[in-house]
């Protein structure tokens, strides 16, 4: 059973596959050399590891470390920059002990780290920061473009740093910083990659004048795809998109229903997560240039997204290089690098007095002045078209059930009438302070204006709302159990994809999920971070202490769901929801990420398969498949609850 998990970590038709893959042997004589150069600058960052600036420094040691230690060395060029990037680092750190951080001012091409939110791992991000920057001189901020890279499975930290002390990338526009993520490996901008995108901006904008509003996102292949997703999920925030090639979703691009093993119900729906084809109405608020090559069979993504605008009125600005496949061709380059420049100098506008936006589920849930804070149920259509006018809000909403708007107090356009679906309300007077807020929400098909924007009670809401994946968004902490389990063959089980779990973060999401024994779970923990609880009610301290408090019961001889029961020494349930003990953040039930079987073959596959709960097989046949092992699964509804049916 433990060779079967093992193998099915890596996913598709092709078990063998794992991402990245192995590397090269590396001579002894260098190895020598590179772990002597790691063990000097691991020294060098004891003084300076609880600097602000520390990460800038940790990126170049954990580059080297990881290569040498999980053998992601590709190639002998790769071992020649190891040496040079150790010999950069511990430049930095002993200009760091004196005082010193030449790089903070630097222009041209910069290495920089953060430590994320996530997993307290370092991430690293390459800046192309342009000329004139000085920071003893005061000016405007400055544009900021980010770029998205293609997809490379040897991409290391390793790879990735030394690309970006070399190359400025496709598009440099002037007095402009360039932003190039790594994005945690190869994911195409998806959980902890989408997410590296928010923790780098906003180390940028601590140490740089950053312009919030002429953000532009843009990427090529696999960054293209990023691109399109990030435009349309997000697409509140940016100046300009400009996606090239890539993908735009999951069913048509992967050809999922080709699959010996057709996809669920579940999974089709949780298609609604990152397909952008879903989105599209979204793309009112945010100007797109889309690039493909004539030739190119990644057109699909331009093409599909085309017709998806226009369902909703829009027209999609795509430049199409003639006569040539997967990549840019020059005049069309130009052309692209225009329009951009274009819409960039012009800039957002925050504050428009009309706006459309569509999601499917709270984790997308603004669009600039806008927030959806409720919805009467998850993955399904939400639509608010909203509008002021006369110094009255207009809104009409599909699907949802308590919403905000906000304006800068000074600036606020409002006056003191609404109509919201039809119905015409008084608002009351605006609070006090810099921003003025109104919120709604509604009761037995009857709004009202509200004094909080979250649903009563413990409803889902705004990064709170689920499926299992969710939790990996931001930080959570593993808690592994030190008791006996209750049933031996499940705890086994258990074991195998607790070790499989933190093994694939450190892999796929190149950072080391933080671990910590029931016995030793603070209180403080409880309010920090998500809690991924591994073992049983027997096996671990934590979970017997919440058990009676989850929606999920579980005791040595069943699982029982609602009113359905599962042997438990053949079944384990896997779950997300609300901590009882700490409601504004979750508890999991023995998951890591869900789509880890299916995620090789292509970045389209970067899916969620497990929806909020689901009952496990243990002794279901090993297969590519996660749904191949679920005997029950479903979503709760919005207070958190089964469904009655």
């Amino acid at each position: 059973m433990r060779l079967a998990l093992l193998a099915l970590l890596v996913l598709g038709a092709n078990q063998e596959k794992r991402l990245p893959p192995p590397g090269i042997d590396v001579p002894a004589a260098d190895r020598a050399e590179l772990e002597s150069g790691v063990k000097d600058l691991a020294g060098a960052l004891e003084s300076v590891k609880s600097h602000e600036l520390a990460p800038d420094v940790l990126i170049y040691h954990k580059a080297v470390d990881w290569a040498l230690r999980y053998n992601e060395f590709y190639s002998p060029r790769e071992i020649a920059a190891a040496k040079q990037i150790l010999k950069q680092g511990l430049e930095r750190a002993r200009a760091l002990k004196d005082g010193k951080a030449p790089w903070d001012s630097a222009v041209g091409l910069v290495v920089r780290g953060y430590r994320s939110r996530i997993d307290g791992s370092v991430q690293p991000y390459g800046l192309v920061v342009p000329a004139g920057y000085d920071p003893a001189k005061k000016r405007a901020p400055y544009r900021l473009d980010f770029w998205l890279h293609g997809r490379d499975e040897k991409l290391t930290e390793l790879k990735f740093i030394d690309q970006r002390q070399k190359s400025p990338g496709e598009f440099t526009p002037p007095d402009t910083f360039v932003l190039h993520l790594h994005g945690r490996l190869c994911n195409a901008s998806k959980f902890a990659g989408e997410m590296d995108l928010f923790e780098a901006l906003a180390h940028v904008r601590q140490r740089y004048p950053i312009d919030e509003n002429r953000l532009v996102v843009r990427g090529f292949s696999m960054g293209g795809a990023s691109t399109w997703h990030l435009a349309a999920h997000h697409a509140g925030l940016w100046a300009a998109a400009a996606p090239g090639a890539g993908f735009a979703e999951t069913p048509v691009y992967a050809n999922m229903f080709k699959d010996a093993v057709a996809p669920t119900a579940v999974e089709q729906k949780l298609w609604h997560w990152y397909n952008a084809t879903d989105y599209a109405a979204n793309l009112s608020n945010c100007p797109v240039v889309a690039y493909s090559g004539e030739l190119d069979k990644q057109k699909q993504a331009a093409d599909i997204m085309a017709k998806a605008m226009k369902e909703e009125g829009l027209d999609l600005a795509h430049v199409i290089g003639p006569k040539v496949e997967h990549k840019y061709e020059p005049k069309a380059k130009e052309e692209v690098a225009r329009r951009i420049d274009e819409l960039a100098t012009r800039g957002r506008d925050p504050f428009p007095m009309k706006l459309r936006f569509t999601t499917w589920t709270l984790r997308y849930n603004r669009m600039k002045w806008l927030t959806v804070d409720a919805l009467d149920r998850h993955w399904e259509r939400t639509r608010v078209d909203a509008e002021v006018a006369q110094g009255a809000l207009a809104v009409t909403t599909t699907n949802v059930s308590a919403f905000s708007v906000e304006f800068p107090a000074a600036r606020n356009p409002i006056g003191s009438k609404a109509v919201v679906d039809g119905q015409p309300l008084e608002l009351q007077a605006a609070p006090l302070g810099e921003i003025w807020r109104a919120r709604f929400q509604k009761a037995a098909g009857r709004w009202a204006q509200a004094t909080v924007s979250s649903p009563a009670g413990h409803g889902k809401r705004h990064g709170l709302q689920g499926p299992i994946d969710d939790a990996f968004m931001d930080s959570f902490l593993m808690v592994t159990p030190t008791g006996m389990p209750m049933n031996e063959k499940a705890g086994a089980w258990i074991k195998a994809e607790q070790d499989e779990a933190i093994a694939g973060w450190r892999r796929f999401f190149r950072g080391d999920a933080r671990v910590v024994k029931d016995t030793d779970l603070k209180d403080s923990d409880l309010a920090a971070h998500h809690l991924v609880l591994w073992g049983d009610p027997g096996s671990n301290k934590f979970l017997s202490r919440i058990s009676g408090k989850l929606p999920v019961q579980w005791d040595a001889k069943e699982v029982r769901v609602g009113g359905t029961s599962f042997p438990a020494e053949k079944h384990v349930p896997l779950l997300i929801y609300p901590n009882p003990l700490s409601p504004d953040r979750y508890v999991v039930l023995n998951s890591g990420y869900t789509f880890r079987e299916n995620s090789a073959a292509s970045n389209s596959r970067h899916v969620p398969l497990l929806p909020d709960w689901a009952v496990l097989s243990t002794e279901a046949p090993a297969t590519d498949r996660m749904s191949q092992r679920v005997v029950a699964a479903g979503f709760f509804d919005e207070q958190w609850a089964l469904p009655k049916e």
